[in-house]
């Protein structure tokens, strides 16, 4: 099992160092600039009817439409830093999913957008108007819970395994993350397919989210294998409830997403505090 475990982590690394280096935001930030230019070009060159009929009809006519697609390229790019933060502790992991809650919602609330006439008018837009205040206020509640979540946040409990047990279950985790990565990549490129031919329009970000709860409760399992303690169990199967909390919030209608939103959050703060403060303390006094 070494073997595997120095394989997977030899594969990893060197991925993990080129995503998070600085050089490599730098470039994707101006690509994303570029590409929301882009797309705010394109529209515009459709309105005027300078574009061929093949290729207007991929291109909507609204131009916040570009700002919708701007959004998803940067939520894709951040569930891509979550699957790369997926072998740090359950809890940092657990706060990159709220993060990229509260940026579904606020671009839902931009997505709304995509509906209004131009120029922008309030009259027979009330409802979008409600939808772009409750994923607003939404998004910048569960922004706020997510910075108290990491003030308060409790020692992985990955931390109190032997050394040999932390290396095997870290590249453990590792070698799911690899997976998740190849999975995901496989669920874009599919579904940028279908949506370009028509046949389907899917946010496949919704679906990801399905494998990674999966995913969460996998790890939850595979720790106990090297950390059987009962605390450490309960607080990881906890976050891994917070997080289908968060799936279902995805797929909840507007008002209700948010709701759900924030309960994940408070769930997952009363449980670091829990688990944080009274069970580390009892085991000092053990």
């Amino acid at each position: 099992m070494n073997f595997l475990y120095e394989r997977i982590t030899y594969l990893f690394d060197p991925l993990h160092h080129l995503w998070e280096h600085e050089k490599m935001h730098r470039k994707i930030s101006v690509l994303l600039v570029m590409f929301f230019l882009g797309s705010l070009i394109g529209i515009e060159l459709k309105r005027q009817g300078y574009l061929p009929a093949s290729v207007a009809r991929y291109i909507p006519g609204n131009h916040f439409y570009a700002v919708q697609a701007a959004f998803t390229v940067v939520l894709i790019l951040e569930v891509i830093s979550l699957i790369f933060t997926l072998p740090c502790s359950f809890s940092r992991s657990v706060g990159k999913q709220f993060e990229i809650l509260s940026l579904i919602l606020m671009r839902n609330a931009f997505k709304e957008l995509s509906q209004f006439p131009e120029p922008i008018a309030f009259a027979g837009n009330q409802v979008a108007i409600l939808h772009i205040l409750s994923s607003g206020f939404g998004a910048l509640l569960i922004f706020a819970l997510l910075g108290y979540y990491y003030r308060v946040q409790a020692k992985s409990a990955d931390e109190a395994m032997r050394p040999v047990d932390l290396y095997s279950f870290v590249a453990a985790k590792k070698g799911i993350a690899l997976i998740l990565l190849l999975v995901f990549c496989t669920m874009g490129i599919h579904s940028g397919i279908q949506t370009y031919f028509g046949t389907r329009e899917t946010d496949f970000l919704h679906e990801f989210y399905t494998i990674l709860i999966l995913t969460d409760i996998l790890v939850v399992l595979i720790s106990q294998c090297f950390h059987p303690n009962f605390a450490a169990i309960f607080r990881n199967s906890g976050f891994a409830l917070s997080t289908l909390i968060i799936r279902i919030a995805l797929a909840a209608p507007p008002y209700f997403d948010v709701l759900l939103g924030m309960a994940a959050a408070l769930f997952a703060i009363l449980l670091t505090r829990i688990s944080g403060h009274l069970f580390v303390r009892q085991k000092k006094d053990h």
